[in-house]
């Protein structure tokens, strides 16, 4: 049986390609689309993950609007042409194309439905199957929820798939044991990030002056870094980014995923923006785990003084650990549970 996967940003293909290996030894065949101009291409191109390119998004609303239409279109086509059963991903084109055709769709989604109005409102309604981390209970309006009791980034961060290189800081220029500091600062031009924000670039010099006075900064960016940070700009190929991660002093930045990702990896993760104290597993990790902490824009100043707290914490990746151990005992790997859902879909397709 083949099984399509629609890959709408970076961080799915590691959410899937754990998923994909796994599948493909038990004799799944898959089609995997993507977006052109879409930074995911490079990772399934250094996983060698074969892919079907499809048009690259629209850049405003209307845009994106119009692209959806023909991304529906295109991948019914696909599925139709292929026999395609089964479905899966976290986008809208998975949703609506299960729709028209026989395919079985099944959307894992770990964004709360307040902060992403347009999905919840054209995607969810419309999967056959709605798949999200259990720390999402109560932040779905679909009551039928399938949960489970994990994080999206431990299909990809679990030590059973995952283990950090501490080698890779020599390609940083570092040695063993140096402190160095991962800033990871986002666009905010997805659907939705509109009217949200995150560190202004006078927050930004202030933030990299505090900490340069403790070790070597790296910087991150979805868009163009600021010409005053060019030599800081953080130069690594993307199959090594969690290693670097999980190795670094401290995580700061704007990003969801990557703060989650350094938080689960045992990296005192600090996230500044709009979406503060609004997503649920990030919470967790923050109110339950003590891995993270969040701010408001307005509350950098928090923020600054946290960082500061923390540094004077001596062995504060060694109680990072400990607080990861705890998370990682009440947690199970995503990638077992999205096996274990998929294959009991495709049994039961069989048997219709």
């Amino acid at each position: 049986m083949t099984i399509l996967i629609d890959i709408g940003h970076p961080a799915h293909v590691h959410l899937f390609r754990n998923f994909i290996k796994i599948m493909k030894g038990k004799g799944y065949d898959f089609i995997i689309t993507v977006k052109d101009k879409n930074p995911a291409r490079q990772l399934l191109d250094l996983y060698g993950i074969s892919y079907i390119t499809l048009p690259p998004r629209g850049s405003s609303i209307t845009g994106k609007f119009f692209k959806q239409l023909l991304f529906d279109f295109l991948v019914i086509r696909l599925i139709r042409k292929n026999n395609i059963r089964v479905g899966i991903g976290s986008s809208i084109t998975i949703a609506h194309a299960s729709l028209f055709t026989r395919m079985y769709s099944i959307i894992f989604d770990d964004d709360d439905d307040e902060v992403q109005p347009l999905f919840a409102r054209f995607a969810h309604p419309y999967a056959d199957m709605l798949v999200s981390p259990e720390s999402l209970r109560g932040h779905r309006k679909r009551v039928d929820t399938v949960y489970y009791p994990s994080y999206h980034v431990l299909a990809y961060l679990h030590p059973d798939v995952f283990s950090p290189d501490c080698g890779v800081v020599s390609r940083l220029g570092l040695s063993e044991g140096d402190k160095y500091f991962i800033l990871r600062f986002t666009a905010f031009k997805a659907h939705h990030d509109i009217n949200e924000s995150g560190i202004t670039l006078e927050q930004k010099r202030e933030l990299i002056a505090l900490l340069e006075g403790y070790g070597k900064v790296f910087i991150s960016s979805e868009s163009e870094i600021e010409d005053e940070f060019r030599d800081k700009k953080l130069e690594i190929s993307p199959v090594d980014i969690h290693s670097v991660i999980a190795c670094a002093w401290m995580y700061i930045g704007e990003s969801q995923t990557m703060t989650s990702e350094a938080a689960i990896l045992g990296t005192p993760a600090l996230r500044c923006n709009t979406f503060s104290g609004r997503m649920a597993c990030l919470d967790e990790e923050e109110k339950k785990y003590f891995l993270t902490y969040s701010f408001l824009p307005d509350n950098f100043d928090s923020m600054i003084e946290k960082i500061k707290e923390l540094m004077a914490i001596e062995d504060l990746k060694e109680e990072w650990k400990k607080r990861r151990e705890k998370m990682l005992n009440e947690k199970a790997s995503a990638t077992s549970f999205m096996v274990d859902i998929v294959e009991r879909v495709i049994a039961e397709r069989s048997q219709n």
